[in-house]
């Protein structure tokens, strides 16, 4: 599988492999944030940081999944000041119901009038609690599937994690902590057959295994951050073991002081993988 980074011209991925393990950046290869990049039958992964991201399919929907912008310390700028520069969005998946994951997701969907989809004891108290019209949320669960457009399939997965809402009550002016049932990872396949497991936030679990024979993922988005996730050791265990997936992307870290895995760390822990590790910047698009 063939990828390429996007900004007025095209880089090898295999650059910005070799920039990273020389401890050089790749801010010059940051995609343009000021409008959604063209579908041309390829699928286009946009980092908004930490486990968000904009997907462009190949067929041309924008699927848009754990976005935390506006607070967000690694979201790109543009997006930061204004949410529409993100574009048009046609639907948007939440793992789960922390800050840093369900973030934006609520005001994305307003104003796009844009279906969220997530964990069902997480959409049931947006709705519930006022911070989600019950047309724009869609509740579904582990194993469970939905087909939101031609050619477009996400499966709800496992994940090892937890899940809360923190709500500012406008009648107290107080924060409030609600239960939001249980994290989940996305299987999401696209129409030309291409798919990503999004892990969302997970510790180590032997499921793992099962989830990869079961969907056969070609790309990975795995946690490395530590501390609420796996650390970059038990990414790569992860990998090395039970997931031999063609390309796997680490996200979840740069963004929180508390979660501490690097880039580096992984790319050492992954030596002897036959996973293509596939890094990225905060900004940048990649095209598969």
């Amino acid at each position: 599988m063939k990828f390429k980074f996007l900004k007025n011209g095209l880089c090898t991925a295999l650059a910005v492999t070799a920039m990273t393990l020389l401890g050089g950046t790749a801010s010059n290869l940051q995609a343009q944030t000021d409008k959604p990049a063209v579908a041309t039958g390829k699928t286009e992964l946009l980092w908004l940081g930490q486990a968000g991201f904009r997907i462009q399919t190949p067929g041309g929907k924008t699927i848009v999944i754990d976005p935390w912008i506006t607070a967000g310390p690694k979201a790109p700028a543009a997006f930061k000041a204004d949410l529409s520069a993100l574009g048009k969005l046609d639907m948007l998946l939440v793992t789960h119901a922390h800050v840093d994951h369900l973030g934006d997701a609520p005001a994305l969907a307003k104003l796009n009038n844009a279906v969220l989809y997530g964990p069902a004891d997480m959409v049931t108290p947006l709705i519930t609690l006022g911070l989600l019209p019950a047309n724009l949320g869609h509740r579904f669960n582990k194993t469970g599937n939905v087909k939101p457009y031609p050619g477009i399939k996400v499966t709800a997965v496992a994940a090892e994690h937890s899940s809360l809402i923190v709500f500012n009550n406008p009648a107290t002016g107080k924060p409030e902590s609600h239960p939001a049932g249980e994290a989940v990872g996305y299987i999401i396949e696209l129409e030309n057959g291409f798919k990503i497991w999004h892990m969302g936030d997970t510790g180590l679990f032997g499921d793992m295994k099962f989830i990869y024979d079961r969907y056969k993922p070609d790309l990975v988005l795995i946690p490395i951050g530590g501390n609420f996730t796996m650390d970059p050791e038990d990414a790569a265990y992860a990998m090395k073991n039970w997931i031999p997936a063609k390309m796997v992307m680490p996200i979840h870290y740069n963004s929180n002081p508390l979660a501490k895995g690097t880039l580096a760390e992984f790319v050492e822990a992954m030596k002897g993988s036959k996973s293509q590790i596939v890094p990225m910047t905060e900004g940048q698009t990649l095209a598969f």
